[in-house]
């Protein structure tokens, strides 16, 4: 007896039994046994045969998972070669997003490509291999064995180093020399620890923020997808586990980053700090019992006292520095600078001087915290250090 189940999955394709129609089926059955074998082999061949042709070499059937600005770099790509006839690498481009304002959603129904609305996938239609790029969701395992070549998932960092959901913002927090773009094949339940199947380097530009490399990263890495998807089946051949010695964790970026502790802080982490999320989240600090934010961050300042050596050693300690239209303030091991603050509404450095920290106001309501910022520390959380100890543990936006 000829089990039906025999050719369920061949090599990369999954061909399921269902291939063959319920009549075929029952004329297997009712065949006797040597009409019933050859029935069944030329069967098999026919829809190994169809099966091979759609799936073995471009152009693919993609389905694309994305949501934000990095992702929507790497669809323009799968777009363009869709509409591209002498490319020869996508053959139909289906889309799946979340939220109505997603950048990706939003180009999708620009250039009305077919649209499927998270979680609600319709995998009546059949793809070749799936795409997932800043998704922010873990992928169903029926999703994944749907595709013959699995999903792929462009990763803008040197995996295993920085699995997670902001590898970027930690290259530049952690003061990275050198990242990179992966492309792997995502596995269910855990984020970022597939096969590798691509993999580049990329030198970190020096004071170069996290959106500038962002934006970079994203071409970088829609160039290396179009590549993968030219020679698929080789890549998948020849791919690799990721290692398991240097792995770490990018969680998240949150609004909790942004307390600065001047006691603990650097110049070079307060740096790092803002090109890492300050296009985001302004850097924030307390001031008489109250939060400020600070803004239009301008670096490591040299500074000389006269006047009041004293400040020179104590962390938080203000100053307006006139000549530069800057308030400088004391963290760790020197001072750095902002052009502006927020405290109530936007105020220039020279404002916010004029307007709490001139000596005529000073007399008025004398303190000794009137020209200190104040670290904020929550106390279920441990002590920050320079190597953001402060935001292991963070996983929420």
């Amino acid at each position: 007896m000829w089990n039906l189940n025999y050719f369920k999955f061949i090599d990369q394709g999954r061909w399921l039994s269902q291939g063959l129609c319920i009549s075929c089926v029952a004329r297997l059955r009712q065949c006797d046994g040597s009409h019933r074998r050859g029935l069944f082999l030329s069967s098999r061949n026919k829809l190994f045969l169809t099966q091979t042709q759609s799936a073995s070499k471009p152009p693919w059937r993609v389905l694309f998972f994305g949501s934000d600005d990095f992702a929507v770099e790497s669809l323009k790509r799968l777009h363009v070669s869709r509409d591209d006839s002498t490319a020869g690498v996508i053959g139909s481009l289906e889309v799946v997003t979340l939220s109505r304002d997603a950048p990706v959603r939003k180009y999708a129904e620009q250039h009305r490509l077919p649209l499927h609305h998270w979680p609600d996938v319709d995998l009546s239609a059949q793809f070749d291999v799936g795409v997932v790029v800043s998704f922010g969701c873990l992928i169903k395992e029926n999703i994944i064995n749907n595709m013959p070549y699995g999903i792929l998932n462009v990763h803008p960092s040197l995996l295993p180093r920085w699995r997670g959901p902001a590898p970027i913002f930690h290259t530049i927090l952690h003061g990275d020399s050198v990242t990179g773009v992966t492309i792997m094949q995502i596995r269910p339940k855990r984020f970022d620890v597939g096969p590798i199947l691509q993999q580049e380097l990329y030198e970190v530009p020096k004071n170069c923020t996290a959106g500038e490399l962002g934006a970079t990263l994203a071409v970088v890495g829609s160039k290396m997808l179009m590549d993968t998807l030219k020679h698929l089946p080789e890549r998948i051949a020849n791919r690799k586990e990721q290692p398991k010695e240097g792995a770490s964790f990018a969680p998240k970026i949150s609004s909790r980053m942004a307390w600065i502790i001047w006691e603990e802080h650097s110049c070079d982490y307060i740096d790092r700090l803002f090109r890492a999320i300050g296009s985001r989240i302004p850097l924030k600090t307390m001031w008489m019992g109250n939060p400020i934010k600070l803004l239009d961050f301008v670096g490591k300042c040299r500074v000389s006292f006269t006047a009041a050596p004293y400040l020179s050693s104590v962390p938080g300690s203000v100053h307006y520095q006139k000549e530069s239209n800057t308030l400088l303030v004391r963290c760790k091991d020197g001072w750095v600078g902002f052009k502006a603050v927020n405290f109530k509404k936007r105020l220039s450095a020279s404002d916010f001087f004029n307007g709490y920290l001139h000596q005529s106001v000073l007399k008025k309501s004398p303190s000794t915290s009137t020209c200190l910022f104040q670290s904020y520390k929550e106390s279920h959380l441990p002590a920050g250090h320079d190597n953001n100890m402060l935001l292991r543990n963070n996983t929420s936006f």
